[in-house]
């Protein structure tokens, strides 16, 4: 089943196409990996999806319902949830209250046991007490992370999640990442470790100058020479 779906995307700043007719589909119980250069419109895109940027020109859709001119918060109501590259925290506020306040979102749950939970489930319970403001990068991606499972989404979109982390971090965000697929959720995963977005991911669209150089499974995209002359050889 189709749980997100972009359509003919365009977004231009100051005349600058940043996204030329961006099409991009993920389904339930996927992982869909968007590689690119710097400056590809990878973010652009995610923005897009979530409400932060109108586009230009096309639509998006999650579960088939056209939700291109919602905002934000009513397309995370439809259980579309997010992290992003730059970290957001809530920075006075404890680990626990963090997540607590994003558990608080969905009618009916326990915000506070929904929190413990997640952060047991991702290895960061110790933490719970901490001020969000004094983790390092890593553990903040972790509770990024835990705070958008919190919202219990259809779609996630994890932009840069695996970036500031230790190995041991980015195995154990792997192990919740298939976890989480295998619940049934889309994600899709913007990540420059093109070793961890080969592992993870079933389908791989990259991106280049806001143009889809090419979609396919890691084996296809692995030896497309276009690929490899516009990004792989250079992240290699």
């Amino acid at each position: 089943m189709t749980a997100l779906e972009v359509r003919g995307v365009t977004v231009s700043f100051g005349g600058r196409a940043a996204l030329r007719s961006v099409d991009l589909t993920a389904s339930a119980g996927t992982v869909t990996g968007l590689i690119g250069p710097n400056g590809a419109g990878k973010t652009t895109l995610f923005n897009v999806v979530c409400g932060l940027q109108a586009p230009d020109h096309g639509r998006v859709l999650l579960d088939g319902e056209d939700v291109t001119d919602l905002p934000p918060f009513k397309r995370a109501r439809r259980g579309l949830a997010r992290t992003f590259q730059r970290l957001e925290p809530f920075g006075l506020l404890s680990v626990r209250d963090n997540v607590r306040l994003a558990a608080a979102s969905r009618a009916g749950a326990d915000p506070g046991r929904r929190a413990d939970e997640l952060l047991e489930r991702l290895g960061i319970a110790d933490l719970a007490d901490v001020r969000a403001d004094r983790l390092p990068t890593g553990q903040a991606r972790v509770v990024e992370l835990a705070r958008a499972l919190a919202t219990e989404p259809r779609v996630l979109l994890l932009d840069e999640p695996a970036s500031g982390q230790d190995l041991h971090e980015t195995a154990r965000f792997a192990s919740v990442v298939h976890e989480v697929a295998a619940g049934g959720v889309a994600i899709v995963l913007v990540e420059h470790d093109v070793q961890l977005v080969m592992d993870l991911c079933e389908t791989i669209h990259v991106l280049d100058l806001g143009l889809v150089l090419a979609s396919g499974d890691p084996a296809t995209i692995r030896s497309d020479p276009a690929v490899l002359a516009a990004y792989l050889g250079r992240a290699s």
